[in-house]
């Protein structure tokens, strides 16, 4: 993980192909098994909107979706919806790579905000590694952690 006061990025490779992961990133059903709870919610055409929902019906994170490259790249504008003071910062950007890499699949995401000592990239730094290495279990093993 690279973290800088306005970016963050993370990677892993995961032994799947490039067609199960984009499946992963872009199903509800399978984004609420690996998410612990959460799902990510989207019509996945570019200028669509999408969502991030917790397991109580609240959108955490909403905004819109900027490119897809089907099933090597989706970049996303996010934004906190819940807590005022993320909201405030105004729109990040998300960038979701996958690439083949011999017999496994390497996942990159870089999020990043133009906002100096971002609370938001912050938080996504501590919750990205939780989410993929959940992600990287789930599709290696059909398990993956529900808390």
């Amino acid at each position: 993980m690279l973290k800088e006061n306005n970016s963050c990025t993370h990677g892993v490779s995961i032994r799947t192909t490039p067609e199960k992961l984009w499946e992963a990133f872009t199903s509800p059903g399978l984004t609420r098994k690996y998410w612990f709870g959460y799902q990510l919610e989207a019509s996945w055409s570019v200028g669509s909107t999408w969502r991030l929902t917790a397991p109580d019906g609240k959108v955490h994170a909403a905004s819109e979706i900027v490119k897809l490259d089907r099933p090597h790249r989706i970049e996303i504008t996010w934004r906190d919806e819940i807590r005022p003071e993320l909201t405030a910062e105004g729109y990040s950007n998300c960038a979701i790579n996958i690439e083949q890499d011999n017999d496994a699949v390497k996942l990159t995401i870089v999020h990043s905000i133009n906002h100096s000592d971002s609370k938001l990239i912050a938080l996504v730094a501590t919750g990205w590694p939780k989410v993929i290495s959940n992600l990287k279990t789930f599709l290696e093993t059909g398990e993956a952690q529900s808390k």
